[in-house]
């Protein structure tokens, strides 16, 4: 079944570059479990680091156009564009179709027989459909955002290029002759009916580059097509919006940080949030909150592996730091060092282009509930926890207990430190996780003083976080000020009574625009609506009763992803990407608002059939 079955804003549309830029809509991905490459419509890899998705860019045009580097491959006549992945795999297919023919593009980061490759590999190979097309094709090193130069070195063994330790080399068959010009290769040819070409780049780093023969490099695109069917075929979900899930999960499935089980936030550093520039951020890390989201899908989805991967990286990570909760690590678990900007435009021009991420030392208390939602998620899908993880859930839940009545800089990373509701109900659901894991003899520890402060809690959020006048939960005590982030405790069952609704009305009211909403209040006039927010918001219309209303939200978002599926971290009012691409927390977002409406609709057609048979049931709206 095709992808492109969407009606999206301009989601087939051949858009001519503004400056060497193309609108964040244009870009698909491509990954191979430890860097992703990005895609425009028209043909241009513009972002691809190697050897992993931190390393610094060798391909960067989507943030600097003209040093950044890039890949281009596409007709030399004007021709209509269209793409779609190939159906339960990350391999993107490009069709053009100009006057004399008609082509297609398959795109892959190939992979190997036993799995990941060691080093990266990316393939594009070129087949011939009908008549024929000839095609242009450049192979552009960039300065790694403006801190090196690319090289030529030749070689016995053919010519290489080398930028600071990166080693590239390119493959090809049919693409000759080859024009280069120093450390910049290209060349036209031309595809007729039934051939086959193929392009493909190779990178290391501080290591030596191997050399896949051309026809190797066609068998291992069709071996990484098969390695993608392979895992999708262990994919199960048959329920709502099974397209825009599976795609999903499959987005997420290449954030996944293979050496380590780490979790990326987005492959990307710098698109910003906005158009007025200053709110770019560096998102190459693994926040514990996405990795806790991801572990309830992949469970739910039946993928062991990625599961258990994750589990493992984040206890152990968290173990060898046990002086801090970080809220986000390095992909490799190590702790982020601070932040460097790069004399780099950005995209479109609006900057600044940062290596590394500011809040790295902030303390965040949601995370707490984070981590023992993963955990709880693991043991419930039947799995045990051994000792060394129980004894640091038990230090956690007793650090929960001591500090949850302190201030801290709440979910959205904020500079302005306060008492924020939602990081106290983070705690709630870390001691209401520990309890649950203390009966089902997976912890030891105090129960007793963790079941008190979750009481506690409790207490603390009726009579502080709760605005009788207003009616609805506020963003810290004090405040008029609404927090989307409430809307996540609908789904970890804090409170889906009449408060949770009348709070999730608020937020219709003040801070949704169509299907678009924004992360709190006042955000209008500094950055674009969050696409999480959105099917968060869906969600927990469901979880208060509202399923129809819950579902109607999940149409409209589920049509706001580009022509192949994927999010950015925001949309603007306009509908165009913003943030950084694709974005975990958007995809998983919609998985767990689609997820949510299933369980609601399963729970009440089970409360129905109770009813009907007068043995009761019981009401999730309480």
């Amino acid at each position: 079944m095709s992808e492109r079955t969407r009606d999206t804003p301009d989601a087939t549309e051949n858009e001519e570059r503004t400056d060497g830029y193309v609108p964040l809509r244009s870009y698909g991905a491509v990954g191979d479990g430890r860097t992703v490459a990005l895609i425009a419509l028209d043909g241009r890899i513009d972002w691809l680091p190697i050897p992993s998705m931190d390393s610094p860019p060798v391909f960067a045009s989507i943030l600097d156009a003209e040093h950044g580097g890039h890949v281009a491959l596409r007709p030399v006549a004007d021709a209509e564009v269209s793409r779609e992945y190939l159906p339960g795999t990350n391999v993107l297919v490009t069709t053009w179709t100009t006057a004399s023919g008609q082509v297609t593009v398959s795109d892959a980061m190939v992979t190997g027989v036993a799995g990941r490759l060691p080093w990266a590999e990316v393939a594009r190979c070129v087949q011939g459909v009908r008549g024929s097309v000839e095609l242009e094709w450049a192979v552009v090193p960039g300065t790694l955002l403006g801190t090196a130069e690319p090289k030529r070195l030749d070689t016995a063994n053919g010519a290489v290029i080398g930028v600071d330790g990166i080693t590239i080399a390119i493959v090809e068959q049919g693409f000759e002759p080859v024009h280069d010009d120093g450390p910049r290769f290209s060349g036209r040819f031309t595809a007729n009916e039934g051939s086959k070409h193929i392009l493909t780049i190779v990178g290391t780093h501080d290591e030596p580059i191997f050399m896949p023969k051309p026809e190797a490099a066609l068998a291992a695109m069709d071996r990484t097509i098969d390695n993608w069917a392979t895992w999708s075929e262990a994919f199960h979900y048959d329920g709502p919006w099974a397209d825009a899930v599976q795609r999903s999960a499959l987005a997420l499935k290449l954030l996944i940080y293979s050496p380590t089980g780490a979790i990326a936030a987005a492959p990307t550093t710098s698109l910003p949030e906005d158009r007025t520039g200053g709110k770019n951020w560096d998102y190459r890390f693994a926040w514990v909150r996405d990795l806790s989201y991801t572990v309830h899908a992949l469970t739910r989805f039946g993928l062991r592996e990625e599961t258990h991967a994750a589990v493992s990286w984040v206890m152990r990570t968290i173990a060898e730091h046990d002086s801090s909760m970080p809220i986000f690590y390095e992909l490799d678990g190590s702790k982020s060092d601070g932040v460097e900007d790069r004399d780099v435009p950005g995209w479109q021009g609006i900057g600044p282009v940062t290596i590394g991420n500011r809040a790295g030392d902030q303390l965040q208390l949601g995370v707490w509930g984070d981590v023992f939602e993963i955990l709880r998620q693991y043991v419930r899908a039947g799995n045990v926890l051994d000792r060394k993880t129980a004894a640091v859930l038990e230090r956690l839940a007793d650090d929960a207990c001591h500090r949850w009545e302190e201030a801290d800089s709440g979910m959205w990373e904020l500079q302005d430190t306060q008492h924020y509701v939602t990081s106290k109900i983070g705690c709630w659901q870390a001691l209401d996780a520990a309890a649950e894991l203390h009966d089902a003899g997976m912890i030891d520890g105090p129960r007793d003083k963790w079941v008190e402060n979750r009481e506690l809690i409790e207490q603390w959020v009726a009579e502080h976080g709760w605005d009788e006048e207003r009616g609805y939960y506020v963003m810290y005590p004090g405040s008029d000020k609404l927090d989307t982030s409430i809307l996540l405790h609908a789904m970890s069952a804090f409170d889906r009574g009449p408060r949770m609704a009348s709070t999730i009305r608020a937020i219709e009211d003040q801070l949704q625009r169509g299907p678009l909403v924004y992360r709190y209040s006042g955000m209008e006039q500094e950055e674009s609506p969050f696409v999480a927010c959105s099917f968060w918001l869906a969600a927990a219309m469901a979880c208060t009763g509202r399923v129809d209303d819950a579902a109607g939200l999940m149409d409209a978002m589920v049509a706001q992803a580009n022509d192949v599926g994927l999010y950015s971290e925001m949309i603007s009012e306009d509908g165009s990407f913003m943030g950084n691409l694709p974005q975990g927390l958007s995809h998983l977002a919609l998985i767990q608002a689609a997820l949510t409406i299933e369980e609601v609709r399963a729970e009440t057609a089970d409360s129905d059939t109770a009813d009907g048979d007068d043995t009761g049931g019981s009401d999730r709206t309480a």
